[in-house]
């Protein structure tokens, strides 16, 4: 990729944010952990420092040699970012008399500066800190103020270097996207070539190039990513991909028939696997989310790789990893407290021998779909709600069992296609139903039922790295949770969850 923008990772939440927008601009990113970024800057057009929770008046503060990149390179500094280069360039940072944390407008905005240019007087930004830029560093010349934030954004003189204390990412900056433009394309003339089309283009031609004539082998899932890395491996090296579709037993109600039949249209060699009791055998009696998750990952490893030796010479395995979860997977400071592990991100067994190939690795989810359009892929596919990888394992609380996945996948059909129906689930991001561990007493006809409660999930997101549920309508829900008690045996129970992510994650486990 030309044209690429480093931002570098001082573990703020929003710095997958940064390249959100950034991509929006259709500019292609990178992020890299603020102490392991690639040597060779060479390929850079400009250079963000993210945000962090840390204080950089603290002893443990993160510390990075710009020596390579200031002065060399267009900088644009963003909250710690810009309190490091005050804090250890001459300027004073210190704790702020109060806690700077949330909507804020530009009261003062300094004229004729490039930076600002398109930006409304008394613009809304969004905070987010606890420290201060009290004075600016050697040379730093102030371009905007808050009520309360003296130093809101600032350039340094003599260099492309430019900094604010507010978040241009989130859309509470209403002219944030304007003011990372502004950076980008007016000063650090970035080009605007990142575009699906030129994606397939660029993508195809480095998969012919990596892999030449050789075989690769690559496990479909029927979800959106995996099918969109095999159209693109398929366009570019045609019958040399073998797809392999596993049915570990936690699959949607009837998805693994469904999916072959989809796929067959496609002009896709697909070889479909029914490896379900293998999988709940591996399953019998484990309980925690985490131990769920890697017996699913040994199991799918060993059924891949015995229908992988049926394949004579194969030499690679394609995988739908998408840039969530490579970045997920990468810690700022060493092994970083785990929220899930990503089932395709951190290579394969010895004894597969097989190298890695992932067309997708720096798409995020909606980039993905508009490169499945392009592809000509068909909408009701690219519109599928993301399934997670353990599928119904990691919604079904505690032990698995064939009859709660019965249980779930009843409830489950209920629910989507009811959404369907009622024409709500292409307004919905991701859905599903959860089997909780617990019983609810109940009362059925004139008996006394003692039966499984379950929780229905809908969120809508961009991205899956925040959501927000959704408010389904109450005809809607009562008329759901009534089927489901009606018609699947087991359940008595219906509640409907309204977390967000964050602070709660999008599933269960």
């Amino acid at each position: 990729m030309q044209h690429n923008v480093l931002i570098l990772d001082f573990g703020s939440q929003y710095t997958q944010l940064i390249a959100r927008r950034v991509r929006e601009l259709n500019i292609f990113c990178e992020i890299f952990p603020y102490n392991n970024y690639p040597k060779d800057l060479s390929p850079y057009k400009a250079v963000i420092l993210g945000g962090s929770p840390y204080s950089v008046r603290a002893e443990d503060a993160l510390k990075i040699d710009l020596s390579e990149i200031r002065g060399k390179k267009p900088l644009l500094a963003v909250c710690y970012g810009a309190q490091y280069l005050a804090h250890f360039n001459g300027g004073e940072v210190a704790p702020s008399n109060i806690r700077e944390y949330g909507r804020a407008n530009l009261s003062f905005i300094k004229e004729d500066e490039e930076f600002l240019e398109k930006v409304a007087p008394n613009s809304q930004v969004w905070m987010s800190h606890s420290d201060t830029i009290k004075t600016l560093p050697t040379n730093g010349v102030r371009l905007a103020s808050t009520k309360d934030v003296e130093n809101a954004a600032y350039r340094i003189e003599g260099e492309t270097t430019y900094a604010i204390q507010f978040h241009p990412e989130v859309y509470h900056s209403v002219d944030g996207k304007q003011i990372l433009e502004n950076f980008l394309v007016k000063i650090a003339k970035v080009e605007q070539s990142f575009t699906p089309n030129a994606f397939v283009d660029d993508c195809v031609k480095e998969l012919q190039e990596k892999v030449g004539n050789d075989k690769v082998v690559l496990g479909l899932s029927g979800g959106v990513d995996s099918t969109v890395a095999a159209v693109l491996l398929n366009k570019a090296i045609g019958e040399n991909l073998y797809c392999i579709f596993v049915n570990n037993g936690l699959l949607r109600k009837n998805e693994f028939e469904n999916v072959l039949n989809q796929y067959k249209g496609m002009g896709l060699n697909v070889k479909g696997v029914d490896a379900s009791e293998r999988f709940l055998s591996a399953l019998d009696g484990i309980k925690e989310p985490e131990a769920k998750r890697k017996a699913i990952g040994r199991v799918f490893i060993e059924v891949f790789d015995d229908e992988a030796h049926q394949i004579e010479d194969v030499k690679w395995l394609a995988q739908g990893t998408i840039y969530p979860d490579v970045i997920e997977s990468v810690s700022v400071k060493g092994p970083s407290a785990t929220i899930k592990s990503h089932h395709n991100v951190g290579g394969l067994p010895d004894f597969m021998k097989l190298q890695i190939v992932e067309p997708l690795r720096m798409l995020f989810k909606d980039e993905v779909r508009r490169v499945g359009k392009t592809l000509g892929i068909d909408a009701e596919l690219l519109g599928r709600h993301p399934f997670p990888g353990p599928g119904l394992s990691i919604r079904i609380l505690g032990a698995i069992t064939p009859e709660k996945v019965r249980i779930l996948q009843e409830v489950d059909a209920v629910f989507i296609n009811g959404l369907k129906e009622h024409g709500l689930y292409d307004k919905v991001w991701q859905a599903g139903a959860i089997l909780l561990p617990v019983n609810s007493v109940g009362v059925m006809g004139d008996e006394r039922t003692y039966e499984k409660v379950v929780a229905l999930r809908a969120v809508e997101s961009t991205d899956g790295m925040t959501a927000d549920w959704v408010h389904l309508p109450y005809d809607f829900l009562m008329k759901i949770s009534n089927e489901i008690i009606n018609k699947v045996k087991g359940v008595n129970r219906v509640v409907y969850d309204i977390s967000s992510k964050p602070p709660a994650t999008i599933e269960w486990e």
